[in-house]
């Protein structure tokens, strides 16, 4: 695809950045902002249909900076399109981070959520290598496949991290972050029934 074809990501600027422009950031237009740039960038995704514009968006983080994407994105509600892509984006920015600890989590979880372990549709053995895999595919799959589906199969990922965590740490910072995992997921899962019915914006 030549470049005067490539559908064009829309231009992302925090509220710091507005505000070194000299303009005031008004929270109904951060909001506002939020939703747009979600939808755009989902639209501009699906409707392209070309391997290398889903490659850019899943990307995204390393072109503009996790800091930029949560300004965007990281105060809106889970249940909602841009709460959702941020939860996305982040979970596989951890992954490809944090490759070996994601895939220990996610081989001890395997033995405790078997049925999630299918859904999120991991190779095996889930080496550094495949849970990064993964993450890259659920994330692509919000732009070229079922959005809801990829969703679905984060969801899943982020119950079996969080069954494994609970087996292999002790304490109540491990067993704290494998709660906030589970809430992932049932935010993910809402998000997932919301698409379907055309409410998730």
């Amino acid at each position: 695809m030549s470049d005067e074809h490539r559908p064009r990501r829309p231009a992302m600027m925090s509220p710091a950045a507005m505000e070194a422009f000299g303009g005031t950031v008004d929270p109904m237009q951060e909001i506002e902002a939020a939703h747009q740039t979600a939808a755009v960038l989902v639209h501009a995704g699906r409707s392209a249909h070309d391997p290398t514009v889903t490659a850019r968006l899943v990307d995204l983080v390393e072109e503009l900076g996790l800091t930029t994407v949560a300004d965007l994105w990281a105060h809106r509600p889970a249940r909602t399109l841009p709460g959702a892509l941020w939860r996305l984006y982040v979970l596989r920015e951890w992954v490809r981070r944090a490759p070996d600890e994601a895939s220990l989590d996610y081989r001890a979880g395997v033995r405790f959520a078997d049925v999630d372990h299918a859904v999120a549709g991991a190779a095996d053995p889930p080496g550094p290598a495949e849970v990064t895999d993964l993450a890259d595919t659920i994330l692509a799959g919000v732009f070229e496949g079922d959005l809801a589906v990829a969703l679905e199969r984060a969801a899943a990922f982020c119950r079996v991290v969080a069954a494994g965590r609970a087996d292999r740490s002790e304490g109540e910072e491990a067993a704290t972050r494998a709660a906030h995992l589970m809430d992932t997921a049932d935010d993910l899962t809402a998000a997932a029934s919301l698409w379907r019915l055309g409410e998730l914006s």
